[in-house]
Parts: structure tokens; C-alpha cells; sequence
């Protein structure tokens, strides 16, 4: 920035001519006065002018430096450390080597995706990664990026002139970001017990599509099921072990409906498909009943980083700069019908109800219990996350107020366009949302989406499941709508970092820009007074999410599991890295970096090998869960 100013300096300022002549020698000093002065009220004025952007510039750019900087040494320093300290080299020298076929499938933001047809703005993008890898593009072009990650609003498919697609191969989620990996480890360490590409696989598919539209539009699941029954046929008839992470794992719950289930809806497997292909499946920081995060997601574009963000910083997006970068962040993913999936499921027998949770008298962040009623997912105002429920008022979803005049302000197109303040001042009015009437507020800010993706997930519990509208591929990726494939052989297990706060139920309030309409989100998370309240998780999904299932519905012989497949919990009690040198740490529990934790790469790799639940110790567990389910009065 200062080199700017100096050649702008240089450009605007007149050079001081010379006066030729004798005599002259006190004009010319006179000159040289005035330009000295001009030139020094010239360097005020820009200083004065300039201050603002340049010291604006200069912060960006030593937080830029400092991010790349402590990057470099958390990633790629941490890979000095010998090979030998890999789980991988240790197993290999106890004489571990692979045997089951190994199929990875990712989760939802961490896979790639690259461009194979688009609009005159991406000239020269062809195959080039849009999501994942530098996100170089993201820059150069920002609008343009988003508009072609964007989805048909009416269709949840590709928009007219664009296509999309996901990355194929391991690359497809190794890394992120440079430096930053995601599978890159444990395939590291599969490689080192005699993994490669004919018994490894990365099931790569569009994250942004419902389970069922990359079927329709990618064929993914057959594909899925082709590599699968290819791995097994080739690799000595020996069954897959399969690892799903995040929001893979309700993709690949998904699939084991699917895959047994008749055409043209399913894949034609037969009832038997999974008992003699797939040995176990190991999930990883399975959202089997979804994350409250989806609602704040939905309802603002924000959780507790953005909203931290917005309060130290009040209006930096919205009027500062005017950049609207939560209006375009909603307008992108309410497009993707796959964060609809991501819904609490179980509605208030699992998550709560005005006066009650399964974590009940839990607080994260001291060692003094209080009761906090996190049932409340979202609360408006600090009184209606606490007053009795009797004096709350309820929210009529069924009120038809969309009719009225829409606050239109112009901008970015989101759906609270079409409607109109009094009917947003009626969602916000001492109201409390539960897991299932959040669903209903939903539908009510945000129809278009809810009525497009709810045709492909539902968020209940069955009553009975052998009702046949439970063959419908809307329920199958539910735990609680579908029952587990007849395949007593297999294991199932739930594998998840526990000892992080982890997002629970939400504090809102109206956007203070919202009457002077320069935002088109008018409601927004209220950090000034708490707005985020947390229980133990692995910073993205909590406990109760990720091993409910295992600990009670699948567990043992029950109407979800009929042939009482096995079930373990295998829970990674969270230690933060204690230096640099570490990365993001070897004993880590967090949603991705489990992904270089050791105790869970060789949990992984023994498995691989031919262990069985039992040799690994069978269940380990740190967390409340069993006395979470306990309270949990669910029909088995």
C-alpha cells in the first residue's frame, strides 16, 4: 500500500521546473520552498485520506501471513516426524497386513467438485475444481463461483447450461485445502499395510444432491454397488469394510435400503446383498439424527463463528462494506437439498421439549450443573429460553401471512423476500422452537426448499415398519424409519471425538438492520446475551447424534434391527495438540481432525485386517450417551 501511494505521489505531484538566467537564484529557492511545503501537505492529506483503507489493508494482510504461517507449522512440520511413529509402520511390524477391501465415503463439504460445463463467466474452467483444492476461483471471480455451485431451485438438480460434478478417486477428499487433510492420513497408513487402488476406494459423489437425485442424476449408488461387488469378487470373495464419515454416514443408510430394495427405486440387490458383501461399517462422526446446526444454518446462514464474528463486529458485513455475504451464503444452500438432511431427527422424544432434554442439568463449559433447556433448539429473546412453557406463546404454522405485502428490499434473493415484517415480528414474538416445531418454523420462513427436499427426507419416528410406505426412499436414511439389513455377521460401529463444545440450541433475535432493510435475513444468532449453548460433541455433532443408535435402538435384537447385527461404540476422548510441531493433533476428537488420530486409525486398520469388534475391547466409552438413552422413551 505504501508503494502505491509513493508512485501515485509521483504521478500527481508537478516537478519544480528550473529558471534559467542570472538573478534567479532567489526565485529558485522560493520555488524550492513552496514545493517543499506543497509536497508536505501533499503526504497529510494522503496519509489523512488513505488511513482508513490502508490500515484496513495491512490487517488483512498480516492476518493472511499469519493464517499461511501457523498452516505451514501446524501441517506440513508435522510431517518431519519419522514414518516410523504412523500406526500403519507400528501395525506393519506386528506383522498387520490388509484383507477386507476398504470403500471410504466422505461426507458433505469435503469432497471435491469440479466444472464441466458452465456459463460464458467461466471461460477456461473446464475439469478445474470449483470446491476443494485452492479455491482460487473463489476469489477471482465470486459471483460467478457461486452461481455455478448453486442447484435448480425447483428441480434440486443441475441449473440450465451447468454441470457440476464430483471428483473421482482418493484425490476427491484427501485434502481439503493445501495442507489442511482430511482422508489423506488414514489412507497413508492403509498404504502402509498393503492398501492401494485395487482394494482402496474413495465412493466420491455430489454432497449438494438428495441421496436419491445422485442415483437419478450420477447413477452414484450403482456405481457404489458395481465397486463393491467388483472389490469383493477380485479380491478373493472377502467381504468389504466400509467407512463412512459425517453426513457419509447417512448417505451410505441410505444406500443399505436401497441396494436391497426392487427397481426402479432401489438397486435389485436382494435381501441378501449386504450379509455377503459387507463385513462391517465403521462410522465416523456419524449425524445419524442430524445437528441443531442445520436449523441456524437454514434460518440465518450462521453459527457460532459467524455469529462471534457479528458481534464483535456489528453490521461489517451488512453496512460497512455491503458485500450481502449472508444473503448469497443462504441463497447457495437453500439450494442443496442435502442440508435438509441434516434435520434433527426424532423430533421431542430425542431432542426435547420446552421443559425437557436427554441432557438434562449438563453444561459443557464449567464443572457446576445447571439446568439449561436445551429442548429449546431455538429461542427468541433470553426470557423464552427460560420462562415456563406455560407462558410462552405458540406459533401458528398454518397461519397463511406469506400473503401479505413481501418486504421486498431489493439485493439478494432469499425467501424471506415473500414475507412480510408483521409475519416475521409473529415467528420472533417470545417464541420457543422445539425439534419438531422448528421443522414447522422451517416451512414457514423457508417453503420453496422444505417442500422440495422433504420429498426426499423425513425427520419422524415409525410406529410401525412394516408399513409399505416405509419402502418409500424418503425414510431410508433415517435410524428411526428403516430398518438394518438381515446380515448377523456384520458390525456396525459408531466412532466419534467427544470432549468438545458442541452447538445445541440457539438464542435469536430481529436483525438490527432489519427495519432499515439492508439485509434480506431479518433474524440473527444474539452472541451479546449467550446465544449459542453447547453440549459434549465433537465440536459439530453431538454425542446424543452420534451414539444414540448404537446405544440403544440398534443394539441388540429390536424392531430397527431385527437380526441383531452387532453395534460397538468406540468413543476418542478429545487432547488438544500441545505444540505446533503436532498439527492438529495426534489424539484429536474433533469432526474431521479424528481423521489423524491414532487410536482410531488403528481401530480402523485392525478391522481391516480381519479384528472383530470384540478384539478391539468392544465398547469404550467416555461420554453420558448410556445414561442419555436411558432417559430416552423410545418403543424397541
Amino acid at each position: 500500500m505504501g508503494s502505491i501511494l509513493r508512485f501515485r505521489k509521483l504521478c500527481y505531484v508537478e516537478p519544480v521546473k528550473c529558471l534559467k538566467g542570472k538573478g534567479n537564484d532567489d526565485e529558485k529557492k522560493k520555488q524550492e520552498n513552496v514545493a517543499s511545503v506543497a509536497e508536505k501537505v501533499g503526504k497529510k492529506q494522503q496519509r489523512k485520506e488513505w488511513r482508513c483503507i490502508d490500515s484496513c489493508c495491512r490487517m488483512i494482510g498480516y492476518l493472511c501471513t499469519t493464517w499461511w504461517l501457523l498452516l505451514f507449522l501446524g501441517n506440513f512440520l508435522s510431517g518431519l516426524k519419522a514414518p516410523t511413529d504412523s500406526p500403519g509402520a507400528r501395525l506393519k511390524r506386528e506383522g498387520l497386513t490388509g484383507f477386507h477391501p476398504v470403500v471410504l465415503v466422505p461426507g458433505i463439504v469435503t469432497g471435491g467438485l469440479e466444472l464441466w460445463e458452465g456459463r460464458p463467466c467461466a471461460q477456461g474452467l473446464f475439469r478445474k475444481r470449483l470446491w476443494g483444492g485452492s479455491f482460487a476461483e473463489m476469489f477471482k471471480r465470486p459471483l460467478c463461483w457461486l452461481e455455478h455451485l448453486s442447484l435448480d431451485n425447483e428441480t434440486g438438480l443441475d441449473p440450465p447450461g451447468i454441470r457440476v460434478r464430483a471428483v473421482p478417486g482418493l484425490v476427491a477428499a484427501d485434502y481439503f485445502a493445501p495442507g489442511y487433510f482430511v482422508w489423506a492420513v488414514l489412507i497413508e497408513n492403509l498404504a502402509r499395510i498393503g492398501y492401494e487402488q485395487k482394494n482402496l476406494y474413495m465412493a466420491a459423489y455430489d454432497w449438494r444432491l438428495s441421496f436419491q437425485n445422485t442415483e437419478v442424476r450420477d447413477q452414484a449408488l450403482s456405481r457404489l454397488k458395481s465397486k463393491i461387488e467388483l472389490m469383493y469378487a477380485t479380491n478373493g470373495n472377502k467381504k468389504v469394510v466400509v467407512v463412512p464419515h459425517s453426513m457419509g454416514v447417512v448417505y451410505f443408510l441410505h444406500f443399505l435400503k436401497w441396494v436391497e430394495s426392487p427397481p426402479p427405486m432401489g438397486g435389485g440387490g436382494g435381501p441378501t446383498w449386504c450379509a455377503n458383501h459387507i463385513k462391517a461399517i465403521m462410522n465416523v462422526g456419524p449425524a445419524f439424527l442430524g445437528v441443531p446446526r442445520s436449523f441456524s444454518s437454514i434460518l440465518s446462514a450462521e453459527g457460532k463463528d459467524i455469529s462471534f464474528i457479528r458481534s464483535m463486529a456489528p453490521g461489517l458485513f451488512d453496512e460497512t462494506f455491503r458485500f450481502q455475504t449472508m444473503e448469497h451464503v443462504m441463497k447457495v444452500s437453500r439450494t442443496w437439498d442435502s442440508v435438509v438432511s441434516l434435520i434433527p431427527k426424532g423430533g421431542e422424544t430425542l431432542w426435547g421439549n420446552l421443559d425437557w432434554s436427554p441432557e438434562e442439568e449438563h453444561n459443557c463449559s464449567s464443572q457446576t450443573k445447571v439446568a439449561t433447556k436445551y429442548g429449546r433448539i431455538i429461542s427468541f429473546g433470553k426470557a423464552s429460553s427460560e420462562l415456563p412453557s406455560s407462558q410462552l406463546s405458540l406459533f401458528d404454522a398454518t397461519e397463511d401471512v406469506h400473503q401479505s405485502v413481501p418486504n421486498n428490499c431489493g439485493g439478494v434473493w432469499t425467501e424471506y423476500n415473500q414475507m412480510s415484517k408483521e409475519s416475521v415480528k409473529k415467528v420472533a414474538e417470545n417464541k420457543a422452537y422445539t425439534a419438531k416445531t422448528a421443522i414447522d418454523l422451517l416451512r414457514f420462513v423457508a417453503p420453496n426448499m422444505m417442500k422440495r427436499a422433504e420429498s426426499h427426507f423425513s425427520h419422524g419416528i415409525a410406529d410401525d415398519l412394516d408399513d409399505p410406505k416405509y419402502n418409500h426412499y424418503k425414510y431410508w436414511s433415517n435410524p428411526l424409519e428403516t430398518k438394518l439389513p438381515i446380515a448377523p455377521d456384520m458390525e456396525i460401529y459408531c466412532l466419534y471425538g467427544v470432549g468438545i463444545p458442541t452447538e445445541r440450541s440457539y438464542l435469536y433475535k430481529l436483525s438490527p438492520s432489519f427495519d432499515r432493510c439492508n439485509t434480506n435475513i431479518p433474524f440473527q444468532i444474539d452472541s451479546s446475551r449467550g446465544g449459542v449453548h453447547f453440549v459434549d460433541g465433537d465440536g459439530s455433532v453431538p454425542v446424543m447424534s452420534a451414539g444414540f443408535v448404537c446405544a440403544k435402538p440398534w443394539r441388540g435384537k429390536t424392531r430397527f434391527n431385527p437380526s441383531g447385527i452387532p453395534t460397538y461404540i468406540r468413543e476418542y476422548q478429545h487432547k488438544p495438540p500441545s505444540s505446533l510441531l503436532e498439527g492438529r493433533g495426534t489424539q484429536s476428537g474433533a469432526h474431521v481432525d479424528i481423521m489423524g488420530n491414532v487410536a482410531f486409525i488403528e481401530d480402523v486398520l485392525r478391522v481391516a485386517a480381519g479384528s472383530s469388534g470384540a478384539q478391539l475391547g468392544g465398547n469404550r466409552v467416555h461420554s453420558d450417551i448410556m445414561k442419555m438413552s436411558e432417559r430416552i422413551n423410545i418403543h424397541l
